[in-house]
């Protein structure tokens, strides 16, 4: 196994995104502490440490990102095609908590790299609306009109995250994401990904 001296936070270890990035990095061979609030559901955590951890409380974002070189930071409250349309200011609230505190403790931990789990909900709708729409750049999130509260509080962290970065000369990446799903992800109840009228 390769080996790397370099310790890395993935939040939102227990989801279908963070399990599989935390079982890459270990191959890596990153030393990787995972938080999340529950066990993954269907394949252990390749973590070589594991924290049950709230990140809504700033106490345990710093908890979390003490002695950390790099965080990838995928923990949300996002739902699925389940429940999306309903997310309401609860959702928001714990978004913006969490965001807000593993910002401010990467800065406060100095840490060197932050990662931002964004995703495809931040475009607009009008831009989303022919079926032959070309793909969507990054620059076409603007002017902003997310169809949901969900998409605005993405928009709004990839900023947060683009500040901090010029501010405190903190390294800061963003991706969005679309539609997920594979191997190991929920395919029932409100956090699937997809639906099927055979099921």
């Amino acid at each position: 196994m390769p080996s790397n001296s370099k310790k890395v936070l993935v939040t939102g270890a227990s989801g279908f995104i963070g399990n599989h990035l935390v079982q890459y990095l270990v191959t890596k061979g990153y030393l990787v502490r995972g938080v999340g609030r529950e066990k993954p559901e269907f394949m252990q955590t390749s973590a070589q440490e594991f924290l049950f951890l709230d990140l809504r409380e700033r106490k345990n974002c710093l908890t979390a990102t003490e002695g950390i070189d790099y965080v990838y930071h995928l923990s949300a409250n996002i739902g699925g095609v389940g429940f999306r349309a309903e997310l309401k200011a609860n959702v928001i609230r714990d978004n913006m908590l969490v965001n807000i505190h593993i910002l401010e403790a990467a800065k406060t931990n100095k840490v060197s790299r932050f990662f931002f789990s964004s995703s495809a909900a931040v475009y607009p709708v009008f831009k989303q609306m022919n079926a032959n729409v070309k793909g969507l750049k990054e620059n076409d999130a603007y002017p902003a009109d997310p169809p949901s509260e969900y998409g605005w509080e993405r928009l709004f962290t990839e900023r947060l995250c683009k500040n901090y970065s010029s501010d405190y000369d903190m390294e800061t990446r963003i991706a969005r994401y679309h539609n997920i799903y594979g191997p190991y992800g929920p395919w029932r109840g409100g956090e699937r990904k997809s639906t099927s009228s055979s099921v």
